[in-house]
């Protein structure tokens, strides 16, 4: 893609508004805590302090509309604490002089590694540089500094009041979660009506794993039919699979096709109406079709037979399973703690999750870390327009650097997008406040409410788009700034300025030292290749082992396959909008060996799933061989990605003599459901392995 194509699309991006908006409600309670801050704190402490509080009130509430499911109240005593922190060395680092400077620089470098962590840390430890830069103007003692930092930290703490006082779909985050992976599964089951080898989006299933994960406190209160479904999506997954595949489910035409679509149509509808159950916690209502699942023993026409029978009765053993949990009664809530296997996931809470950060940060600190790039990146950035900001006399000129912490994010798409909204929002928003502050001549109390309201609109933007989230942003620190002495007008063309200044730093920097996606599609795509042969081996190796437990080593191995191929997708997602041509990180490899080789990977990881689709019961006869075969299987693809990073022949040679091995040892074995299966998914691996010798050939071969 051109440079002008890509800045073109990254634009338009930017300036898209979507016909959404934030919960009314949460954006009304966010505002409304502002307000509590804002106004005694300017009754009682005058106009400084009231800006550090309601700053802090706003940051700490914005943390909350985050994607997170975390209790809203702890992200907002985090932000808080955060903000008080930064403001509090600001104001100390101020009276000292060209000590600013370095502080901005570190903490703008704490601030990216922060992104290590996760989005939220790093959206909201951008916006402690931001609260830092526009509360920090004049030196002041010490204790005033405590006192500035103390009012940043207490905006955050009355969030956190307000949100408990006044809950708001305390789990809408998590049900919605929960409903989308049964509502993807319904689909699931449709498309395997018309084609047996459909593909399942895993991100519902990620989402639905992230929500699942609770504080101690969230595991006491959550509604009982929370608890369990989620485990029961995990194995319907694998059984719609194996149900609808030709190779180990029902035959490619006839009949039994016929009525292995009827009990996949069924199990959509009854799946549908799970989804609305748990969506929106009213009784769950089967449809009239459910008594179809039960056709697999019908004696009026054909029936299932082998696998694909086995298949049919466990999908409707866990979907009867499913509806009997949504209809738990409340005596059935567990309200203490679960732990071990089957039981809570438990998220630690933010004071225990400390040390996991920083271990997480410390592996960062590489020069070809993404994260530590960005990190780079953006102290320097913004400590680049403070100081041109400084060096050009302006008094305002904390909105430079500002507007380049608040654009700068680790990828092109991202940046370039979040930086054009935020000039276009920034210069409507300036304006447009300016405007009625100079017509108006409001006083300070009418100031502090169209604050209020800027900020309510704010956050009732979110969901709309960055640019009119900007511009309500811009005119609340406007309001906020406004009740301080100054000439409107004059402030407003050096508001504009500067943010342009910063901007224009922020994207120009960016295109000089940049973080190419494209560049670690290889490291990506090795990743997700040697977990998805761990995925399959683990299932294969339960084939010969089956009274061992197993359950906690497959789980383990097909969420580390799931998040490499997100983690692949993701990258391919933005490498797509990024210009230039640049080098995928695979020698000799181009983007459509990538995208063959990628198919062939999905390919394995059906084949594992379809295999953990009839994992045998603990007393079932084990097949001999099949742990040889799973362990030649796992080192094989992790030779694999090796050699794709050092640009070495891909090559499964050991995997097939491995297959030759166990169908001779199987072929003396007694005949058995188990061994039938084993043959049929470790040849689908076979052939998965092949398309994806003959998707790198080319690139080996000239080497």
């Amino acid at each position: 893609m051109s440079w002008f194509a890509a800045l073109r699309d990254t634009a338009r991006t930017g300036l898209t508004l979507d016909r959404a908006l934030t919960d009314p409600k949460r954006a009304a309670r966010g505002a409304v805590a502002v307000a509590v801050v804002l106004f005694p704190t300017l009754a009682l402490g005058g106009v400084g302090l009231a800006t550090s509080a309601a700053m802090g009130a706003f940051i700490a509430g914005a943390a909350t509309f985050q994607r997170s499911f975390r209790p809203r109240a702890s992200l907002a005593v985090a932000a808080g604490a955060g903000l008080g922190a930064s403001t509090f060395l600001g104001y100390l680092a101020a009276g000292v002089t060209g000590l600013f400077p370095v502080l901005l620089a570190v903490w703008a470098f704490g601030a990216g590694l922060a992104w290590a962590i996760g989005p939220t840390a790093g959206v909201v430890a951008a916006n402690t540089v931001s609260v830092m830069l526009i509360i920090v103007q004049l030196p002041v003692s010490a204790l005033a500094a405590f006192g500035h930092g103390l009012v940043a930290a207490l905006g955050g703490v009355v969030q956190a009041v307000v949100i408990t006082l006044w809950p708001i779909g305390s789990w809408t985050a998590q049900r919605d979660a929960l409903a989308d992976t049964y509502a993807e599964l319904a689909d699931h089951a449709r498309r395997l009506r018309q084609d047996p080898t459909a593909h399942l989006d895993p991100a519902p299933f990620m989402t639905a794993r992230s929500a699942a994960a609770l504080t101690p406190w969230q595991d006491r209160h959550r509604p009982a039919e929370l608890r369990g479904l989620r485990g029961i999506a995990e194995r319907v997954r694998p059984t719609l699979a194996a149900l609808a595949d030709p190779k180990v489910g029902a035959p490619e035409e006839g009949p039994e096709r016929d009525r292995a679509r009827e009990v996949l149509a069924a199990s959509a509808e009854v799946m549908d109406a799970l989804a609305r159950a748990i969506r929106t916690g009213d009784p769950v209502r089967l449809p009239s079709s459910a008594p179809a699942l039960t056709l697999v023993g019908s004696e009026d026409g054909p029936r299932l037979q082998g696998a694909a029978r086995r298949a049919a009765r466990r999908l409707g053993g866990l979907l009867r399973k499913a509806a009997d949990t949504l209809d738990r009664s409340d005596e059935d809530t567990i309200t203490t703690p679960v732990a071990g296997a089957g039981g809570a996931l438990h998220r630690p809470s933010i004071g225990r999750m400390l040390p996991v950060a920083l271990r997480t940060v410390r592996r960062q600190l590489h020069p070809r870390s993404a994260v530590f790039q960005h990190a780079v990146r953006l102290a320097a950035v913004v400590t680049l327009a403070y100081v041109l900001a400084r060096l050009a006399g302006f008094h305002h000129g904390y909105w430079a650097p500002m507007t380049a912490a608040m654009v700068m994010r680790p990828d092109f798409a991202q940046t370039y997008s979040r930086g054009v909204a935020r000039l276009a929002g920034t210069v409507v928003g300036v304006s447009v406040s300016t405007l009625v502050v100079q017509l108006a001549h409001p006083g300070q109390w009418v100031l502090a409410a169209l604050a209020v309201l800027c900020i309510g609109g704010s956050y009732l933007a979110f969901r709309t788009g960055y640019a009119l989230t900007t511009v309500g942003i811009s005119s609340y620190v406007v309001f906020l700034l406004g009740l301080q002495a100054g000439n409107p007008l004059e402030t407003a063309f050096e508001r504009v300025g500067m943010t342009l200044l910063g901007g224009s730093v922020a994207l120009l920097t960016y295109a000089l030292f940049p973080t190419w996606q494209t560049a670690r599609l290889g490291e990506r795509l090795a990743e997700w290749l040697a977990a998805a042969g761990r995925y399959a081996a683990a299932v294969i190796a339960c084939y010969e082992q089956p009274a061992q437990p197993r359950e906690r080593t497959v789980r383990s191995a097909l969420l580390d396959s799931r998040e490499a191929r997100a983690e692949l997708i993701q990258a391919m997602q933005r490498a797509d909008a990024e210009p230039g041509r640049h080098a995928s990180g695979l020698a000799g490899v181009s983007r459509r060996q990538i995208d063959r080789a990628r198919a062939a990977i999905g390919h394995l990881g059906r084949a594992a799933l379809l295999l953990e689709a009839h994992l045998p019961a603990a007393d079932a006869d084990p097949v001999p061989g099949a742990a040889e075969y799973a362990e030649e299987l796992r080192l094989a693809t992790a030779l694999a990605a090796g050699a794709l990073l050092t640009g070495q022949p891909v090559e499964f040679g050991a995997v097939r003599e491995a297959q030759a091995r166990l169908e001779e040892r199987l072929a003396q074995a007694p005949a058995g459901v188990q061994r039938d299966v084993v043959v049929a998914g470790t040849r689908l691996v076979g052939v998965a392995l092949r398309d994806l010798e003959r998707a790198l050939r080319g690139s080996s071969e000239g080497r």
